[in-house]
């Protein structure tokens, strides 16, 4: 399954009946099993449908840093990053490799 940034801010828990999904390098991963966490009005909610890397990256909530841009971030932040995608593979395995910016890639 591939989606669209567009596409992925359907499952950002809001519609109980599609599970939570929040992406990380571009890589989509189910987080349905944390809805307290990542649904609405969860410590997490900012980043359901959507991709996080920046803000995981550099370990804020603020909703500007909520973007799929790597661009800038420390060798330290990119380390943190790395660390937290392994922690979503191990929780939530990915559902899809990719989401495209605009459109899904052709492969």
């Amino acid at each position: 399954m591939e989606l669209t940034a567009d596409q992925l801010k359907a499952y950002d828990g809001t519609d109980p009946s599609k599970p939570i999904y929040v992406a990380i390098k571009g890589r989509i991963f189910d987080v349905s099993a944390g809805n307290s966490f990542y649904g609405p009005g969860g410590a997490y909610c900012m980043f359901a449908g959507k991709d996080a890397s920046r803000a995981l990256a550099k370990m804020s909530k603020n909703e500007e840093d909520v973007s799929p841009s790597l661009d800038g971030l420390s060798e330290k932040e990119m380390g943190v990053l790395n660390d937290w995608e392994k922690k979503f593979e191990a929780k939530a395995p990915p559902v899809s490799l990719y989401v495209s910016l605009n459109a899904p890639l052709d492969r």
